[in-house]
């Protein structure tokens, strides 16, 4: 596929992602894609078959992106600290703004009759491998507690997707992330 090919699959993942954020999975169809995404039938069905795979690329690169953020970053010696402080400041920010929230979403593609846990269980252990690796990494050089790895990544994706999931359907104090990302900072430095 050409630059201009990878482009419009850009654009029509950026304008699904809004739309999965809003409507959830479920409500969304190709046809609302055409329109928001300004594109024939034809020139969205070329690049795509269906929402499920619009979807699926959206997490696949979400995910990919984070594991090379936290691979490249501890690979270049970065603090261990200041990894953790950007993407809890990030993770913060993102709590904060259900409008961007994907949860319902991930809920509603993840729970289909039709479609099986497991690609939801192995993304699960890939974030939780990436976050370990982060805390053995931070802890080794000294600037972590000596923690249980499991647990505080627990503690970390629940609360993360919790807070994710309650803001869409319900409004949260503001103060919550805050206190989220205080008490993990707490448990690890």
């Amino acid at each position: 596929m050409g630059k201009k090919g990878e482009e419009t699959k850009q654009h029509i993942r950026k304008v699904a992602y809004g739309l999965f954020a809003e409507k959830g999975f479920k409500a969304v169809t190709m046809k609302d894609i055409c329109e928001k995404a300004e594109l024939s039938r034809g020139g969205l069905y070329r690049h795509y078959p269906g929402t499920e795979e619009i979807f699926e690329e959206i997490i696949n690169e979400f995910m990919q992106k984070q594991e090379d953020e936290f691979a490249d970053r501890i690979e270049n010696g970065v603090p261990a600290t200041r990894i953790l402080e950007e993407v809890l400041s990030r993770y913060k920010s993102e709590m904060k703004d259900s409008g961007t929230s994907l949860s319902v979403a991930i809920y509603e593609y993840y729970t289909a009759e039709k479609r099986e846990n497991n690609a939801l269980l192995m993304r699960y252990g890939a974030s939780k491998r990436m976050w370990q690796r982060l805390i053995a990494y931070g802890m080794e050089r000294g600037e972590f507690r000596r923690v249980d790895a499991e647990a505080v990544y627990d503690v970390i994706v629940f609360s993360y997707q919790g807070v994710r999931m309650y803001s869409k359907m319900m409004p949260i104090d503001e103060n919550i992330p805050e206190r989220i990302v205080k008490q993990i900072k707490e448990m690890l430095l």
